[in-house]
């Protein structure tokens, strides 16, 4: 079991039952999934682009993106339905608790002038959206290997019922939230 998880099972759980008073341990939030998405609209001229972001998403979750394409035409952006403009990977069990771990300790801490993580990223429905500008956060990226600087989303799925009740179990897993002044 990744630590990350033995951390939420012994630590968050407890802590958010105390904290909202929830009768059954099924009540209390969990995260679902781990979406990591980057958009390539350069990819529809450059398909070395497209490769380029497929390896890193590799490198970055150690599982192969999936390809999207382009759901309708927009005549203003260039862009044909079918197109392939992006590549995204879900991550769920173990592989999405390793990159949890691996996102908290490792890659924020990394990012240049960081003040911590928006706390107001949330959804309504408990879903917290956090944008990066880069990839060279992540230490599998090697500075060398990289083309040009593309920036993700990586989108944390959970069970709670609002976002004051996400917002505590991520604080309670070490996401640094910005102090609001």
């Amino acid at each position: 079991m990744n630590r990350m998880q033995e951390r939420y099972q012994q630590e968050v759980v407890p802590a958010l039952q105390n904290a909202f008073s929830y009768r059954n341990v099924m009540e209390v939030p969990r995260i679902q999934k781990v979406v990591v998405n980057i958009g390539l609209g350069e990819a529809m001229g450059n398909s070395k682009a497209l490769e380029a972001a497929i390896t890193d998403v590799t490198t970055i979750t150690g599982q192969k993106p999936i390809q999207t394409k382009a759901r309708k035409s927009i005549a203003n952006f260039k862009l044909r339905e079918g197109v392939i403009i992006g590549v995204k990977v879900t991550l769920r069990g173990d592989r999405m608790w390793a990159f949890i771990d691996r996102l908290l300790n490792v890659a924020l801490p990394r990012v240049r002038d960081f003040r911590g993580v928006s706390p107001d990223a949330f959804d309504g429905r408990g879903n917290y959206t956090l944008g990066l500008r880069d990839q060279l956060i992540f230490p599998e990226i090697e500075y060398d290997k990289i083309d040009k600087l593309r920036g993700m989303e990586i989108t944390i799925v959970t069970t709670a019922k609002n976002d004051e009740h996400s917002r505590a179990m991520l604080k309670f897993l070490g996401m640094p939230f910005r102090k609001e002044a």
